[in-house]
């Protein structure tokens, strides 16, 4: 299918993991796709390794005048941007007591004020293609209280209610904003648990296993296209059941 030809998708945090595998999901389809990280090493080998069509920019998330620079960018090379993809995300578990002043703000700033930038940014680019698409990615602890997410789970539940109000905010420009909430999927973030912590998480989803993240590409290219062009302010948990 080539159901973005022509069209253009910036994917932040994307050298790696979930956000690697939503660009090539793009790029397979037919986009213009931007990689978007701090990673040099690791988004310049994945802008090469799909050859045309693809670039990387280094950038930082919590910065306006990096927001700045990237679309001004993307603009002079792909002429536009159609896709947003807020992909950027960091975790650290730590219960309450174990939550600091330092660490709230560092998931504060990437994972909530990244967002927020991102849309704020992406704004103008996408009215002047007349719409388009932005997705917002949250998480299952966006959708249920967990333990030791304090200040992870918050930030989630913060990038659920900031695509509610993009949504009716965007609206009358043809911009869809909608929120996807993976759970238990195989990357490097769950690292950041125990293994015991993963597998009960897993033997805790009815399907029994830790998604992929092609799976989560998917949904992602199909909340980006024109197959949903009626679904905004959606918020879509893609979990294996975690959060029934």
């Amino acid at each position: 299918m080539n159901r973005f030809e022509n069209k253009t998708v910036v994917v932040t945090g994307s050298a790696r993991g979930q956000g690697a595998a939503e660009i090539r999901r793009f790029h397979q389809e037919g986009a213009n796709v931007v990689v978007s990280d701090l990673r040099v090493d690791d988004g310049n080998a994945l802008a090469a390794s799909l050859g045309e069509r693809a670039m990387f920019i280094r950038h930082d998330v919590s910065s306006e005048s990096s927001w700045k620079e990237l679309f001004d960018q993307v603009e002079q090379t792909f002429g536009g941007c159609d896709v947003l993809v807020n992909n950027a995300g960091i975790y650290r578990p730590a219960t309450i007591a174990e939550t600091d002043s330092e660490l709230m703000e560092q998931m504060f700033r990437v994972n909530q004020l990244g967002v927020l930038l991102g849309m704020k940014y992406a704004v103008e680019p996408l009215k002047r293609r007349g719409g388009g698409s932005i997705i917002n990615i949250s998480s299952v602890v966006g959708l249920r209280g967990s333990v030791a997410t304090v200040a992870y789970g918050s930030t989630k539940w913060a990038v659920r209610g900031m695509t509610k109000v993009a949504a009716n905010e965007f609206a009358e420009h043809q911009i869809r904003v909608n929120s996807v909430h993976p759970g238990y999927v195989s990357t490097d973030m769950l690292k950041a648990n125990s293994e015991e912590s993963n597998d009960a998480g897993t033997l805790a989803t009815p399907l029994k296993r830790q998604g992929t993240p092609e799976e989560i590409a998917a949904l992602v290219a199909f909340l980006a296209s024109d197959e949903s062009a009626f679904i905004t302010g959606a918020e879509i948990a893609i979990d294996g059941g975690w959060t029934l």
